[in-house]
């Protein structure tokens, strides 16, 4: 299978290549000679996608193996790599240029283990890390942040935390196989351009219920997701939704949603898709007709616009109807229509609001794009202290489209005095079915110190 893997990679299907991680967690007596084998394939046929996933699963799982030549077979002669050989191999599948998200994704986590398993290498490790923190995937992106934390902060839990994976049960995996809805992670593809900036992927969606893909992630597809009410940045708290060890605990803002579990299902593509729970989909706003027009001068033949009369704003406000004039052919594009009616303004929401930090979001939807939404988000300081280094991340659903503009800058000033604000707008593909929803992140520096704050917004306004 490794010849096949290092001739063909590039045309294996990926159910082959999970299988194999199967069989090589399972046999342990073979794991040393795997990861030996995979390394040195590697160094002659790196551009095989399919080896260079398997591979770079198995340094990051089994590198002390391949460093000090652990289970050796009698056929097999020692090879000499360094903690820096294995870790140059990583970064090379991690910045090749034809690589992949689901690559470049489990090149993230290798290093991350290596990181524990080499501890002399930790600081090399952190810097290639941090070259993702802005990479326009945000899978990626969040990736980079994420496990950078945990190399800097959580040193004294990261040797447990990073422990080897167990052993596959290989019967569950296959039933589990054949009852997800989607088998692969998709490629990732550029980013195309447009006039308002970069239109985002939305991340690396998780086929439902395979737990061979828990591999690149170390998260659950069966875990449980819960989210609790109150803003919080505590580490252990967000080391637990860091890595879907025990329940998620979010910051929400806002109203709470009864199908906030559902949501966030959809959100982090965890599982098979998420059942309604029985709620009805938001309605949309039905338009509002135009009054009829009272007292015209024009007689009706002449009033081929009548449906548009300036008597009605567009925007289904209750205002005075007033004669056009008698030959005003095309009243309704007069000066008296509402100028507001051309953009459906909703109220200002609290997207997230904690001791520290208020988000304000304004919402604008063009007619006839109901699936479309333009947010203005305002970013206060409710502290002393000014924020600097400020950054917003955000995360929605597969089923929505997010593209991110600039911030207007990354200093928010204390006590109140000015704000930051960044525009950002959204697509919900399955508007009128599922309710838009999404999950924040903001990252500053206090006086010189990180801090991070995290929620969800779940209460945007019905058909939004």
């Amino acid at each position: 299978m490794f010849k096949v893997l290092s001739l063909a990679g590039n045309h294996v299907k990926d159910d082959v290549w999970h299988a194999l991680i199967v069989v090589i967690s399972n046999a342990s007596e073979l794991q040393g000679y795997s990861v030996r084998s995979l390394y040195t394939a590697l160094q002659a046929y790196s551009e095989q996608g399919s080896l260079l996933r398997v591979a770079v699963w198995c340094i990051g799982e089994y590198g002390e193996m391949l460093v000090n030549n652990v289970g050796m077979l009698e056929a097999e002669g020692p090879i000499t790599v360094t903690e820096s050989d294995a870790v140059d191999a990583v970064e090379l599948g991690l910045n090749r240029y034809s690589a992949d998200v689901t690559t470049r994704s489990m090149c993230l986590v290798a290093l991350l283990k290596l990181s524990s398993r080499f501890p002399s290498m930790s600081e090399r490790i952190k810097q290639i890390v941090a070259q993702n923190k802005e990479n326009m995937v945000l899978e990626l992106q969040q990736r980079s942040i994420e496990f950078g934390s945990i190399i800097q902060r959580h040193q004294s839990i990261r040797s447990s935390l990073l422990e080897r994976m167990p052993v596959l049960d290989e019967a569950t995996y296959l039933v589990k196989r054949a009852s997800a809805t989607q088998a692969t992670i998709p490629a990732y593809k550029p980013a195309a351009v447009t006039p308002g900036g970069l239109k985002l992927p939305n991340g690396v969606a998780k086929p439902a219920a395979a737990p061979l893909v828990d591999l690149l992630d170390l998260s659950s597809d069966d875990a449980p997701v819960t989210s609790a009410a109150s803003a919080t940045t505590a580490p252990s708290d967000f080391l637990q939704d860091l890595l879907g060890i025990g329940g998620t605990n979010l910051s929400t803002a806002g109203a709470p949603s009864s199908a906030s579990t559902d949501i966030l299902m959809d959100l982090l593509s965890m599982g098979s898709s998420p059942s309604q729970n029985g709620l009805p989909a938001p309605a949309e706003k039905k338009p509002v007709s135009a009054a009829p027009q009272v007292g015209s001068l024009v007689p009706e033949p002449m009033d081929l616009l009548g449906s548009l009369s300036s008597s009605a704003s567009i925007s289904g406000t209750k205002s005075t109807i007033a004669a056009p004039q008698a030959v005003d052919l095309l009243d309704g594009l007069s000066p008296s229509t509402s100028v507001s009616g051309l953009e459906d303004t909703r109220p200002s929401i609290t997207a997230f609001q904690s001791a520290t930090l208020k988000i304000t979001f304004d919402i604008r939807k063009q007619p006839g794009k109901p699936q479309e939404a333009t947010i203005h988000a305002t970013f206060t300081n409710l502290t002393s202290s000014n924020y600097t280094d400020f950054i917003f991340q955000a995360a929605v659903p597969k089923f929505i489209q997010l593209r991110l503009d600039p911030a207007s800058g990354n200093i928010v000033p204390a006590n109140g005095k000015g704000s930051v604000t960044q525009g950002f707008s959204v697509t919900n593909n399955q508007h009128g079915q599922k309710p838009l929803a999404m999950r924040i992140r903001m990252s500053y520096k206090v006086n010189g110190e990180d801090r991070l704050e995290q929620g969800q917004v779940s209460n945007f306004p019905p058909g939004v």
